[in-house]
């Protein structure tokens, strides 16, 4: 089936790609060293994680995803679920960044293996759905939607991607006006049971960095959904009628993109800020940024970390608890580690002995809490402000 969005591009939305635009401008003529982008894009890959999984319920904090980020297993008990769901993004989202490098084509399979990662973590792509599925209010149990019926998704898929594909190559239309049109229509058609606003959002992240929207991979679009996530609701359900052929098969797509584009604007506006501050914190020596020295790490000694932020002392039982290690095996790792000044020796009684990390490590992990709270404490802020104002 021919993809024919319906649509209209008003002043209000021809002034939010203007906006778009000067941010967009702005962040790529930033003087700001590697060292600081990759900061900022590990921030961005976690506030990703974190707001997309929010959107579908899942608990967990910034800083319990980062702790998962950093090897983390096992440590959130009765919530293995929402563990589970940031894992599968994390794949999800690194298979996204290695299909970008390779300048993959836009195809089914790609859509499907997104998908995949994002439900089970596998890499096998899954098919469309087979049967009927609808969107219920979780409170009344009211039917919000109805998607189309599970024999018209295949062709709606492909009528999608080969219009992507098409609008792709003839560079004509503006990749935001492109992106949030995906955007609804993917979550429109719903090809699957579950998973399908994960897999939207991922899918536009990647739409906007193959047409040139990377801006150097530090922005996250999910933090605005999150944070206005009745106005994200709001602006996907258009048409008549809750029945996708009798409400949304021919409605007017232009109230969706007002609001994609809107929180594009924002989303923009906030991570040039926040790499203006960062930058100025940088300069000053206020807070050094230190990504880079983490790559020098095994992953053991990322994964204990995590442990390290939670207590500055722990025993060496501790550390074969959280890395599931026998008593002898930890006590081999700890004296490794002490050679290679990771960790010290805080107190010395051989019955009740306790290690930390040495200085350098430990101002390491502080001063990245630190840059995640100020960096989320800019974003509050802002957001705050702009979902009150006119763009």
């Amino acid at each position: 089936m021919k993809f024919d969005p319906n649509y209209t591009i008003t002043p209000r939305l021809t002034k939010r790609l203007l906006e778009i635009e000067r941010h967009r401008e702005a962040i790529n003529i930033l003087p700001i060293t590697a060292t600081l982008i990759a900061s900022l894009r590990e921030t961005a890959r976690l506030m990703s994680t974190h707001y997309s999984t929010q959107i579908e319920g899942n608990s967990l904090s910034p800083n319990e995803v980062q702790e998962i980020a950093q090897g983390k297993k096992g440590g959130f008990p009765g919530r293995e679920r929402d563990e589970r769901e940031v894992r599968n993004y994390f794949k999800a989202l690194e298979y996204v960044e290695d299909q970008l490098k390779k300048n993959t084509k836009i195809t089914e399979k790609l859509v499907q293996t997104i998908h995949s990662l994002v439900l089970t973590g596998s890499n096998r792509a899954t098919p469309y759905r087979e049967a009927q599925n609808v969107i219920r209010d979780g409170a009344t149990g009211d039917i919000v939607y109805m998607p189309p019926e599970a024999e018209d998704v295949a062709p709606m898929m492909k009528g999608l991607l080969d219009w992507i594909n098409t609008e792709i190559d003839k560079k004509e239309l503006p990749a935001p006006i492109l992106s949030g049109l995906v955007h609804y229509q993917f979550a429109t058609i719903h090809p699957y049971y579950d998973g399908n606003g994960r897999t939207a959002r991922l899918f536009t992240t990647l739409l906007l960095h193959k047409m040139g929207y990377d801006m150097k991979g530090i922005y996250s679009l999910e933090e605005y959904y999150a944070k206005n996530l009745q106005g994200y609701y709001k602006a996907l359900t258009i048409g008549e009628s809750h029945n996708y052929y009798s409400g949304r098969a021919k409605a007017d797509v232009t109230p969706f993109l007002d609001y994609f584009l809107g929180g594009m604007a924002i989303s923009f506006k906030s991570v040039r800020e926040k790499a203006q501050h960062l930058k100025e914190l940088n300069k000053d020596k206020t807070i050094p940024l230190q990504t880079e020295k983490l790559r020098e790490l095994r992953p053991m000694q990322r994964q204990i970390l995590s442990l390290f932020v939670q207590s500055k002392e722990v025993t060496a039982a501790d550390i074969a608890e959280h890395l599931g290690l026998k008593s002898r095996s930890s006590q081999t790792l700890v004296k490794k580690w002490l050679e290679a000044d990771f960790v010290k020796i805080i107190d010395t009684s051989r019955k009740s002995r306790t290690y930390g990390l040495t200085q350098e490590w430990e101002f390491l992990i502080t001063n990245k809490q630190q840059r995640l709270s100020e960096l989320e404490n800019i974003t509050n802020r802002n957001q705050d402000k702009s979902l009150d104002l006119e763009i």
